[in-house]
Protein backbone atom coordinates (compact mmCIF):
# COMPACT_ATOMS: atom_id res chain seq x y z
CA UNK A 1 0.00 0.00 0.00
CA UNK A 2 1.52 3.38 -0.81
CA UNK A 3 2.61 6.09 1.69
CA UNK A 4 0.47 9.15 1.52
CA UNK A 5 2.08 11.95 2.62
CA UNK A 6 -0.36 14.76 4.43
CA UNK A 7 0.32 18.45 3.84
CA UNK A 8 2.84 20.06 5.41
CA UNK A 9 2.13 20.65 8.55
CA UNK A 10 4.87 23.27 8.58
CA UNK A 11 3.12 25.37 6.30
CA UNK A 12 4.77 28.71 5.64
CA UNK A 13 3.77 31.01 8.43
CA UNK A 14 4.30 34.70 8.50
CA UNK A 15 7.39 36.18 10.06
CA UNK A 16 5.57 37.47 12.75
CA UNK A 17 4.79 34.03 13.91
CA UNK A 18 9.30 33.43 14.14
CA UNK A 19 9.40 36.84 15.39
CA UNK A 20 7.24 36.30 18.58
CA UNK A 21 9.29 33.50 19.01
CA UNK A 22 12.64 34.72 19.14
CA UNK A 23 11.17 37.28 21.84
CA UNK A 24 9.38 34.73 23.83
CA UNK A 25 10.01 31.46 22.91
CA UNK A 26 7.40 28.53 22.46
CA UNK A 27 8.50 26.17 25.64
CA UNK A 28 6.62 24.45 28.41
CA UNK A 29 5.57 26.68 31.06
CA UNK A 30 8.36 26.02 34.16
CA UNK A 31 7.07 27.73 36.98
CA UNK A 32 4.83 30.57 38.40
CA UNK A 33 7.42 33.37 37.57
CA UNK A 34 7.45 31.85 33.54
CA UNK A 35 3.74 31.83 33.78
CA UNK A 36 3.29 35.29 34.86
CA UNK A 37 5.70 36.18 31.78
CA UNK A 38 3.89 34.21 29.62
CA UNK A 39 0.71 35.64 30.36
CA UNK A 40 1.67 39.49 30.48
CA UNK A 41 2.45 38.41 26.82
CA UNK A 42 -0.67 36.91 26.16
CA UNK A 43 -2.38 40.20 27.77
CA UNK A 44 -0.27 42.27 25.30
CA UNK A 45 -0.97 40.23 22.05
CA UNK A 46 -4.74 40.17 22.87
CA UNK A 47 -4.95 44.12 22.76
CA UNK A 48 -2.96 43.87 19.43
CA UNK A 49 -4.45 43.57 15.87
CA UNK A 50 -2.62 40.52 15.01
CA UNK A 51 -2.11 38.68 11.43
CA UNK A 52 -2.69 34.95 10.61
CA UNK A 53 1.30 34.06 12.24
CA UNK A 54 0.49 36.10 15.26
CA UNK A 55 -2.61 34.34 16.07
CA UNK A 56 -0.93 30.72 15.07
CA UNK A 57 1.89 32.21 18.20
CA UNK A 58 -1.08 33.55 20.67
CA UNK A 59 -3.02 30.38 20.43
CA UNK A 60 0.24 27.77 20.94
CA UNK A 61 1.25 30.08 24.24
CA UNK A 62 -2.31 29.89 25.38
CA UNK A 63 -2.18 25.98 25.15
CA UNK A 64 0.91 26.12 26.49
CA UNK A 65 -0.23 28.35 29.70
CA UNK A 66 -3.38 25.97 29.71
CA UNK A 67 -1.26 22.96 30.35
CA UNK A 68 0.31 24.12 33.11
CA UNK A 69 -2.77 25.77 34.83
CA UNK A 70 -4.51 22.34 34.76
CA UNK A 71 -1.84 20.89 36.62
CA UNK A 72 -0.73 23.52 39.00
CA UNK A 73 -3.44 26.17 39.48
CA UNK A 74 -6.34 25.21 41.79
CA UNK A 75 -9.18 28.56 41.32
CA UNK A 76 -11.38 28.25 44.38
CA UNK A 77 -15.27 27.70 43.99
CA UNK A 78 -16.87 31.21 44.06
CA UNK A 79 -20.14 31.57 46.36
CA UNK A 80 -23.16 31.30 44.88
CA UNK A 81 -23.84 34.76 45.66
CA UNK A 82 -20.87 36.24 43.57
CA UNK A 83 -21.73 34.09 40.41
CA UNK A 84 -25.28 35.16 40.54
CA UNK A 85 -24.18 39.15 40.79
CA UNK A 86 -21.73 38.41 37.95
CA UNK A 87 -24.18 37.21 35.92
CA UNK A 88 -26.69 39.62 36.75
CA UNK A 89 -23.95 42.74 35.87
CA UNK A 90 -23.16 41.38 32.70
CA UNK A 91 -26.55 41.22 31.33
CA UNK A 92 -26.90 44.70 32.11
CA UNK A 93 -30.53 44.75 33.85
CA UNK A 94 -31.32 45.81 37.06
CA UNK A 95 -32.92 43.40 39.90
CA UNK A 96 -35.81 43.85 39.56
CA UNK A 97 -36.00 43.37 35.51
CA UNK A 98 -34.00 40.46 35.85
CA UNK A 99 -36.28 38.55 38.37
CA UNK A 100 -38.98 39.52 35.98
CA UNK A 101 -37.10 38.02 33.17
CA UNK A 102 -36.30 34.95 34.85
CA UNK A 103 -39.60 34.53 36.99
CA UNK A 104 -37.81 35.00 40.33
CA UNK A 105 -39.15 36.82 43.00
CA UNK A 106 -37.17 40.08 43.42
CA UNK A 107 -36.93 39.57 46.90
CA UNK A 108 -35.65 36.25 46.83
CA UNK A 109 -32.39 37.37 44.50
CA UNK A 110 -32.19 40.46 46.77
CA UNK A 111 -31.13 37.66 49.79
CA UNK A 112 -29.36 35.17 47.82
CA UNK A 113 -26.97 38.37 46.48
CA UNK A 114 -27.07 39.07 50.39
CA UNK A 115 -26.39 35.76 51.64
CA UNK A 116 -28.76 35.29 53.71
CA UNK A 117 -30.53 32.58 51.54
CA UNK A 118 -29.59 30.03 48.95
CA UNK A 119 -30.71 29.01 45.68
CA UNK A 120 -33.16 25.63 45.27
CA UNK A 121 -32.25 23.47 42.85
CA UNK A 122 -35.28 24.73 40.82
CA UNK A 123 -33.94 27.98 40.79
CA UNK A 124 -30.41 27.01 40.32
CA UNK A 125 -31.83 25.53 37.04
CA UNK A 126 -33.43 27.96 36.02
CA UNK A 127 -30.79 30.12 35.98
CA UNK A 128 -28.55 27.76 34.39
CA UNK A 129 -30.64 27.57 31.43
CA UNK A 130 -31.28 31.49 31.37
CA UNK A 131 -27.57 32.41 31.53
CA UNK A 132 -26.28 28.96 29.44
CA UNK A 133 -23.88 27.76 32.05
CA UNK A 134 -24.00 24.48 33.80
CA UNK A 135 -25.75 24.15 36.91
CA UNK A 136 -22.78 23.53 38.65
CA UNK A 137 -21.74 26.74 38.05
CA UNK A 138 -24.23 27.81 41.51
CA UNK A 139 -22.90 24.76 43.53
CA UNK A 140 -19.99 24.56 45.48
CA UNK A 141 -17.93 21.62 44.38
Amino acid sequence: MPVTRAKNPARALPATYFELVKLFPLTHVRDDAHLEAATAVIDRLLREDLDEGGREYLDALTDLVETYEAGHVTIPDAPEADVLRALIRASGLTQPKFARQVGIAQSTISAVLNGTRSLTKGQVVTLARHFGVSPAAFLPA
